[in-house]
């Protein structure tokens, strides 16, 4: 099933700015920050510091309750597919590359290399790692499933337990290996 999340490219111009509303949600992983609109998702992050925990109006919208929803289902295994619409803002490069992070299958996985090759260029393996590095939308832009050439577990805004965790998570739940938190 093709995952419904889609990234949607900037407004250009739009002086009336969308309100951001924040909650937070406690994961396996530790606190997750949902921060959006009513419109969209625009940001899904790891909370590992105080400085990390506030701005817009604590709320949630429609769409923050629906990401949590869907966070839930995840976690226990009820959802391999996130359907939200999300929202960065980026070069058109930048959207090109969180837009391809999009069509890696669940508990799969490429390296940088060939994410690059993707979108049509090898000699921008480093633009494509450094982008994917600034993805604000984890788990559900699943930057997560990139790896190393050589099959490391290389970079990841959450740290790299967090990454293996995420991995191993998903391979259990396509190989139906039950674990408890």
């Amino acid at each position: 099933m093709p995952d419904k999340t889609s990234i949607s490219q900037p407004q250009q111009g739009n002086q009336n700015l969308p309100s951001l509303y924040y909650t937070y949600y406690q994961s396996p992983l530790g606190l997750l920050k949902i921060g959006g609109t009513d419109h969209y998702i625009a940001e899904l992050s790891f909370v590992d510091n105080k400085e990390s925990i506030s701005y817009g109006e604590p709320g949630v919208s429609d769409i923050i309750h629906q990401c949590t929803e869907q966070l839930i289902e995840f976690f226990n295994g009820k959802r391999r597919v996130f359907d939200l619409p999300v929202h960065q803002e980026g070069t058109e490069f930048q959207q090109r590359v969180w837009g391809e992070l999009l069509h890696i299958p669940f508990g799969k996985t490429i390296s940088y290399l060939d994410q690059a090759k993707k979108l049509g260029d090898v000699k921008a393996i480093r633009a494509v790692a450094s982008t994917n590095g600034k993805n604000k939308i984890a788990i559900v832009v699943p930057c997560h499933r990139v790896i190393g050439s050589d099959k490391s577990l290389t970079g990841y805004g959450g740290g790299l337990w967090r990454k293996k965790w995420l991995l191993q998570h998903e391979f259990r739940i396509i190989h139906g290996i039950q674990t408890l938190f």
